[in-house]
């Protein structure tokens, strides 16, 4: 959620003609990351988390490659806003095996 927090200071400094553009998308994209961790985490089983987990790690690498991306159209730094998302998947990618590696798969 911190990460989330910090991508909406950032989009703040974004050209006001992206509102319903690559600023709407990375807005979306980052609340998707920690809502499908809370979502998943409310199933009866590992699996089901599991699967929500991988549908968090998708939309942090999409987080990060949008940040990547208007780093390049916009001149703002995304550098460490880039590393936490790389932090983060590796976060989740770990927990995400514990999960699956105690129900044998």
């Amino acid at each position: 959620m911190t990460i989330v927090e910090e991508v909406y200071q950032h989009i703040s400094a974004f050209p006001i003609d992206e509102r319903y553009g690559l600023k709407s998308q990375i807005a979306r994209c980052s609340v998707s990351v920690p809502s499908n961790i809370a979502e998943g985490s409310g199933r009866t089983t590992d699996k089901e988390f599991a699967h929500f987990l991988d549908i968090s790690l998708g939309s942090s690498f999409e987080l990060e490659t949008q940040l990547i991306l208007a780093q390049k159209l916009f001149q703002i730094d995304t550098t460490e806003l880039v590393e936490k998302c790389q932090n983060l998947q590796r976060m989740i990618n770990g927990f995400k095996l514990k999960l699956l590696n105690k129900l044998g798969n």
